[in-house]
């Protein structure tokens, strides 16, 4: 069964999505590399022959993906719902010929199970935002429980998110995405309970008769910083990085103790 978050990409973002972030995904992996490099993301020699398995949660188009290339993880496994985004990610790795990029359609939360061998992943992303789309609050720990069974001892965990636990009012809901002379992107937040937000997206698109309106809406979760970092440490990860990265994203690292 396909969730919200899911079927509002089908439907409206994925044919938008590397536009809305920027629109130049090797450009997005250069940021991303230099990024993990801070955070101390680095090949762990974990897995058959010496390999260093990485795994990219809710990959998109590819920019984290292409980043654990450029580091020297291999293989990288590519996980997302969307075809469409994958086909993109596929199209890029052409330009990482020595890498082992495999991309993988699949459900976020049964992947690692599915997709690792315990104790020999190097490295697991899921950054972008990725985590707020799990479809309930219940998922967030049951994902970490997977993760922390998949890395190898040193081996990392990074995710970044949007910190939507303080709600905005008035018109600071509406939040400016991205915009150009044939497209513009606007998102609307409502506050739904403690744990949800409902995130409308507004996108007009030029056309020849003129400017058209497609809209759609799915809920987001509602992550505190404090209360991700407790969670964690249940999965019996050590929490080494928890602060606010580019955009205002929350960016986390967790290890799995050596």
């Amino acid at each position: 069964m396909t969730t919200p978050a899911e079927q509002h990409y089908e439907r409206l973002l994925a044919a938008h999505y590397t536009w809305m972030t920027g629109g130049d995904v090797a450009a997005a992996a250069e940021g991303q590399a230099e990024l993990l490099r801070g955070l101390g993301v680095a090949p762990v020699p974990s897995g058959p022959s010496g390999s260093s398995p990485a795994v990219d949660l809710g990959s998109g188009p590819g920019a984290q993906t292409l980043a654990l290339a450029a580091l020297g993880f291999s293989p990288v496994v590519a996980v997302d719902t969307s075809q469409a985004l994958l086909d993109e990610l596929a199209t890029a790795a052409k330009r990482f010929p020595d890498a082992s990029i495999r991309p993988v359609r699949a459900d976020i939360r049964t992947a690692l199970p599915d997709l690792t061998t315990p104790g020999e992943t190097a490295a697991i992303v899921c950054m972008g935002d990725t985590l707020t789309h799990l479809p309930a609050k219940d998922d967030v720990p049951a994902l970490l429980a997977d993760a922390a069974r998949a890395l190898a001892p040193g081996g990392r965990l990074v995710v970044s998110y949007r910190d939507l636990t303080r709600p905005l009012e008035g018109t600071d809901r509406f939040l400016p995405v991205r915009g150009d002379a044939d497209r513009i992107l606007t998102c609307f937040l409502e506050y739904l309970d403690a744990d949800t937000v409902r995130v409308h997206d507004l996108l007009h698109l030029r056309t020849p008769d003129g400017w058209t309106l497609h809209t759609g809406s799915y809920p987001k979760l509602r992550i505190a910083a404090d209360w991700l970092a407790d969670r964690c440490r249940e999965a019996g990860l050590e929490v080494s990085h928890d602060g606010v990265g580019p955009r205002g994203m929350r960016v986390l690292v967790a290890t799995r103790p050596a």
